[in-house]
């Protein structure tokens, strides 16, 4: 797969009925001789081109002016019904390293079958001074995570707003992720499709 292959597919997707909001690009890779019980792909990928921000909230030990924060004191408030709310609200949560224990057996239960709990790989902070937080933000509004739960991988990498070349840069980088931390490589790869949101998906050339 190479820039210009994708670049070509993106200007057929766009060639389809203009909706009213800048519709997001989806990057599906169809996965074949993987069994999803005994291998799995559990990638954090930073994008050369960030498509949006996302909500943040931290689990912090003191407020942050910078980020939505939740403090040990406020932790008894969420259960059950608030729990799931909270999970909901946000994209993606962060935390002071110091909490964590209390955060995984408060929290757990909610962000962990959501795929949001911070983890060392992105959102555990040594220090939550601003500089700290902003360097974990910038970071965050650029990666995206994929897990796989089937043989099908689909994550978000773009928006319709986003030049073509953005938009091919974030795919091809993200497809070479994929493919380099499959166990057999391209065997098992079946295929690689793009869309925009209200569009059919369109194949990718994987050869």
């Amino acid at each position: 797969m190479n820039k210009e292959s994708i670049i070509k597919t993106l200007e057929e997707l766009r060639k389809e009925e203009k909706r009213k909001f800048s519709q997001t690009l989806d990057l599906i890779i169809n996965l074949r001789n993987f069994d999803v019980k005994k291998q799995s792909v559990n990638l954090f990928i930073e994008l050369p081109n960030k498509f949006k921000d996302k909500k943040v909230c931290g689990f912090l030990i003191k407020k942050s002016d910078l980020i939505d924060s939740i403090t040990k004191a406020d932790f008894d408030k969420y259960k059950g019904k608030e729990l799931k709310k909270l999970a909901k609200k946000y994209d993606f949560f962060i935390s002071i390293a110091a909490l964590m224990p209390a955060v995984a057996t408060t929290f757990g239960k909610a962000l962990g079958p959501t795929g949001k709990m911070p983890s060392p790989q992105l959102g555990i902070l040594t220090s939550e001074d601003d500089k700290a937080i902003n360097a974990v933000l910038e970071k965050v509004n650029k990666v995206v995570r994929i897990k796989s739960k089937e043989p099908s991988l689909k994550v978000a990498v773009g928006k319709e707003d986003m030049t073509n070349e953005q938009i091919a840069e974030n795919v091809l980088l993200v497809y070479n992720k994929v493919l380099d931390a499959l166990p057999r490589k391209k065997e098992n790869l079946k295929s690689a499709m793009i869309k925009f949101t209200m569009t059919k998906p369109k194949k990718l050339d994987i050869k």
